[in-house]
């Protein structure tokens, strides 16, 4: 029997698409839940079947899509569906008997529940990596504006301030001064306020950012030592604490001083394999996730800055033996031997389909271009950014035009 994989996504990203193909072609039956319209998910020829995911409600979306599609385990891709199956995992268990599917469903996907409230807290995680003797830039939880100054006589500047619940560089800020520092945490602990919901909802079409405002959630908030050196990071597939498969590459470009890379090149650095290792370990975590690491200049230490609990733009990438995560999982869901795969490249350079693209990056025509091949109608999709179809995002592009 194939295994049954139902990805979520509650963003548009072009990672669950590239999922949904690479395992389709390795033999798993693949299914969705994601927004609709205009998921990239959509425009793919090998879904066997997609499903509403609500914003308004996610947890009943999700628990309609699992019984329809009775998957053998979930692939979150993005932090919110994390969010959203760990909130589904907690109503299963207060259900008893009529909830040990579900309970069994999440604990196979994501690995041991202890470890739920740990991933998705920035804190947390890396409070337990430093417990492995991990190396670690000086961190601490921010609250106040009083703990923000009791951090700055102690570690000086800059600093990086992050918030819990943000992806993709969102929620990420370097300061380099008191005052912005200050003006940075004002701007997180905002972050899920009414105006942003709102314009989420109305540019993005994003109803998903409404419910930690109406919940009044307030983000969990770091502050850390800032690392001048290179951006770098590791994805991996695990089963049961134990990693399967994974590989790591440092950033060659990227969008922003914090955004996601564009182009990486794959590295071998035993650092970031053995962080993966220990931790994975340590939490008993199963299935798909990342790390993001700086490189310092200079001494060439590898610092771990953060984690990403769900599959990452590097999980899909067949590398050849230790470094297809795909073949592994298959191999694994099904109980047949790993089968030996040909790297889809050889060349260490790799540009990530649409986002070298998007910001016509430099090293594009020397690196391995990750093109969906056989896909016409993905590639398209992916080429025209989500914002840019929405009706209020025309007119007010077309009316800025004007005044120009």
């Amino acid at each position: 029997m194939a295994p049954s994989i139902l990805l979520t996504d509650t963003n548009r990203w072009a990672c669950p698409a590239r999922m949904a193909i690479g395992l389709t072609k390795a033999g798993c039956k693949v299914s969705a839940v994601c927004p609709a319209p205009g998921h990239p998910l959509r425009k793919t020829s090998v879904i066997v079947q997609t499903f509403p995911y609500s914003g308004f409600r996610p947890l009943e979306s999700l628990e309609a899509a699992i019984e329809a599609s009775h998957p053998d385990i979930i692939i979150p891709c993005d932090d919110r569906g994390v969010q959203h199956l760990h909130a589904l995992y907690a109503r299963a268990r207060m259900r008893g008997a009529a909830g040990a599917f579900l309970v069994a469903l999440m604990e196979r996907s994501l690995g041991a529940p202890e470890s739920f409230p740990i991933v998705i807290s920035r804190y947390d995680l890396l409070r337990i990596a430093r417990e492995e003797g991990l190396r670690l830039p000086g961190t601490s939880r921010i609250t106040t504006v009083q703990d923000l100054e009791a951090w700055h006589a102690e570690h000086g500047f800059p600093c990086v301030l992050k918030a819990d619940g943000t992806f993709g560089g969102r929620g990420v800020r370097i300061a380099y001064a008191p005052k912005q520092a200050e003006q940075f945490f004002l701007e997180i602990t905002r972050m899920f306020g009414g105006k942003r919901a709102i314009k989420r909802l109305v540019v993005n079409r994003d109803a998903f950012w409404l419910l930690p405002w109406w919940n009044r959630l307030t983000p969990g908030i770091i502050a850390q030592s800032y690392v001048q050196g290179r951006p770098a990071n590791c994805a991996v597939v695990c089963w049961e604490g134990k990693v399967l498969a994974g590989f790591g590459v440092e950033a060659v470009s990227a969008e922003g001083a914090t955004g996601p890379a564009t182009v990486v090149r794959v590295v071998n650095n035993p650092d970031m394999m053995i962080a993966a290792e220990r931790i994975a370990g340590r939490l008993g975590l199963s299935g798909f996730f990342g790390l993001d690491f700086m490189i310092e200049d200079g001494t060439g230490a590898t610092y771990l800055i953060e984690m990403n609990p769900r599959c990452t733009p590097l999980c899909h990438l067949q590398l050849g033996k230790g470094r297809d995560m795909i073949e592994a999982l298959r191999a694994q869901l099904s109980g047949q031997p790993l089968r030996e795969t040909t790297p889809v490249t050889q060349n260490d350079l790799i540009a990530y389909f649409p986002q070298a693209w998007n910001v016509k990056s430099e090293y594009l025509q020397a690196s391995f271009q990750d093109i969906p091949q056989g896909e016409p109608d993905l590639v398209q999709e992916l080429l025209r950014p989500w914002p840019e179809r929405t009706l209020l995002f025309r007119a007010g592009d077309r009316l800025s035009q004007r005044k120009a």
